[in-house]
C-alpha cells in the first residue's frame, strides 16, 4: 500500500509543487490550508505522514502538532518552515515532530525526510502491533490451569504486575517459571519495554559479568566494542535471570551491589551507570540448601526474594492436564499442524503418567503425538512410547489395567517407586503427597 501524505500549508503554490514531488515519487497525498482543515481530514480519512507548515493562519504548526500527537498519535508529522532557527526546531522537536525542513526546500532532501519518516512510521506501527500481540500472549489470564494451587500463581501475578519489587519465581525444571515471569512483566505498566532473559547456567562463568553488566572496549581478549549489558539496555523493563542459583560468586557479588545501589561498574571500566530494570530470578533449585552449603550469597538470596512465586508441578495439579494438553493442541491447530483433538483413551494414558519434565514434557508429547499420527484426533498409540510404558501399555499396543480410576492410581504409584528405585520418601515427592498417604495408598493396591 503507498504511503499516505498530508501536506498542510496555507500557501497554495507551496501545497501544489509538494503534491507533484511527493506524487511522482509514488505517494498519496491530500492538500490542507491551516491546521483546522487538517484536523477535519484526518477524522475523514487515514494518513501515515503529515508535512506541516510551522506559521499558518487560525491554527499555527505547533499547535496542530499537538493535537495531532493526542488523537492521531499513528500520523508522523514533519515541520516545514521558512524560519531557519534552531530555536523554532527544537521546540518542533520537542512537541514530537518526527523531523524538521526549511523553506525553499530541495527537492532531494524533500524526498529523502519523506521516505525515511514513512519507514519509520512503518515500523513503529508493526512494533506497536507486536507489542499489543506480546501483551495479549503473556497476559497472566492467558496462562493455563484452574487447580487451586494456580490460582494462587494467578493472583501473586496480577499483584505484583502493578509493583516493582524483585521476585524470585521456584519451581521444578519445566513448570513454566519463564511464562509466570513473562506474564508479570507483560501485564503492568513496563509491557511496552524490553523483557530480557538470560540463563545464567548456560552463559560462561567468564562472561556472565559481561552479559549482565557490561564491559568495555579491550576488558578482555575479543571485547572489540562496548557494550552496555542487560541490566543497563532493558532501560525501565525487566532482566528475567533463568537459573539464578548457578551464578558463579563473583557475579553473585555483583549482581547483589547492583540490586542494592541501582547502579552497576562494566566490567573494565571505573565508571558506574544507573539502572532502571526490575529484576525477576527464577531457579529450580534449594537455595536455602546452597546458602548453607556456602554456594549462594545469603545477602543475595534475602534480596532475590523480596517476593517469591512458586509454581506447582504438573503432578500437583494434575487435574489441569486436560485443560493444558487441549491448550497445546489447538496452538498446534491455529498453527496447521492438523490436530483436531485428543482422544479419551490418550488423555487416560497422560493422566496415568507422572510427568517428571512438567509442562514442558507435557507440550512436547503433544508435538510428538500430533507429528506420528495422521492427522485428527490424537490417539493413546501416538503417544511417546515412555507414557504409554508407564502407563501399563506397551509398544504392542496391550493394555495394562482395565482403565478405571484404580488400575490409573495404581500405575501411578508404581511408577513412582520404580524411579525412585524403592525410596517411599522420594516416591512421596514424586506424586506430590504425604509419606503417610503413600504408605495406606501402598497397603490398598497391595503395593508395598
Amino acid at each position: 500500500m503507498r504511503p499516505r501524505i498530508l501536506v498542510v500549508d496555507d500557501e497554495a503554490r507551496i501545497r501544489r509543487a509538494l503534491e507533484r514531488l511527493l506524487r511522482r515519487d509514488g505517494h498519496e497525498v491530500v492538500q490542507a490550508a491551516d491546521g483546522l482543515e487538517a484536523l477535519e481530514k484526518c477524522r475523514q480519512e487515514s494518513f501515515n505522514l503529515a508535512v506541516v507548515d510551522l506559521l499558518m493562519p487560525r491554527m499555527g504548526g505547533l499547535e496542530l502538532l499537538a493535537r495531532m500527537s493526542a488523537d492521531h498519535p499513528e500520523v508522523a508529522v514533519i515541520i516545514l518552515t521558512g524560519n531557519a532557527s534552531v530555536e523554532s526546531a527544537v521546540e518542533a522537536m520537542k512537541a514530537g515532530a518526527q523531523d524538521y525542513l526549511t523553506k525553499p526546500f530541495d527537492d532531494g532532501e524533500v524526498l529523502e525526510r519523506v521516505r525515511r519518516a514513512c519507514r519509520f512510521n512503518e515500523l513503529e506501527v508493526e512494533n506497536q502491533r507486536l507489542r499489543a500481540e506480546v501483551r495479549e500472549r503473556y497476559h497472566y489470564e492467558n496462562l493455563v490451569g484452574s487447580a487451586p494451587a494456580m490460582q494462587k500463581v494467578f493472583e501473586l501475578v496480577d499483584r505484583l504486575s502493578r509493583a516493582d519489587s524483585t521476585v524470585l519465581i521456584r519451581g521444578e525444571s519445566g513448570t513454566g517459571k519463564e511464562q509466570v515471569a513473562r506474564a508479570v512483566h507483560f501485564s503492568g505498566p513496563r509491557s511496552g519495554l524490553p523483557f530480557m532473559p538470560v540463563d545464567c547456567g548456560a552463559v560462561s562463568p567468564s562472561l556472565i559479568e559481561s552479559e549482565l553488566f557490561g564491559h568495555e572496549k579491550g576488558a578482555f581478549t575479543g571485547a572489540h566494542s562496548s557494550t552496555p549489558g542487560l541490566l543497563r539496555a532493558a532501560g525501565g523493563g525487566t532482566v528475567f535471570l533463568d537459573e539464578v542459583g548457578e551464578l558463579p560468586g563473583s557475579a553473585q557479588a555483583k549482581l547483589l551491589r547492583a540490586l542494592q545501589e541501582r547502579e552497576v561498574r562494566p566490567v573494565g571500566s571505573t565508571e558506574v551507570f544507573p539502572i532502571a530494570a526490575r529484576v525477576i530470578a527464577a531457579t529450580n533449585r534449594d537455595l536455602e540448601a546452597a546458602v548453607a552449603a556456602g554456594d549462594f550469597r545469603e545477602d543475595l538470596y534475602y534480596r532475590l526474594n523480596v517476593v517469591q512465586i512458586t509454581v506447582p508441578p504438573l503432578r500437583e495439579r494434575i487435574e489441569d492436564l486436560p485443560i493444558l494438553a487441549r491448550h497445546f493442541v489447538s496452538l498446534l491447530a491455529a498453527e496447521g499442524g492438523g490436530v483436531e483433538g485428543l482422544s479419551a483413551g490418550a488423555l487416560e494414558l497422560m493422566g496415568g503418567y507422572a510427568w517428571p519434565g512438567n509442562i514442558r514434557e507435557l507440550q512436547n508429547a503433544v508435538e510428538h503425538a500430533a507429528a506420528v499420527g495422521n492427522g485428527g484426533v490424537i490417539g493413546a498409540e501416538d503417544l511417546p512410547e515412555r507414557i504409554r510404558r508407564a502407563a501399563g501399555e506397551g509398544p504392542g499396543g496391550s493394555r495394562g489395567g482395565d482403565g478405571s480410576l484404580d488400575s490409573c492410581v495404581r500405575r501411578a504409584l508404581a511408577d513412582a517407586l520404580r524411579r525412585s528405585g524403592g525410596n517411599r520418601r522420594k516416591a512421596a515427592r514424586i506424586l506430590g503427597i504425604g509419606e503417610a498417604t503413600l504408605y495406606r495408598k501402598l497397603k490398598k493396591y497391595d503395593l508395598e
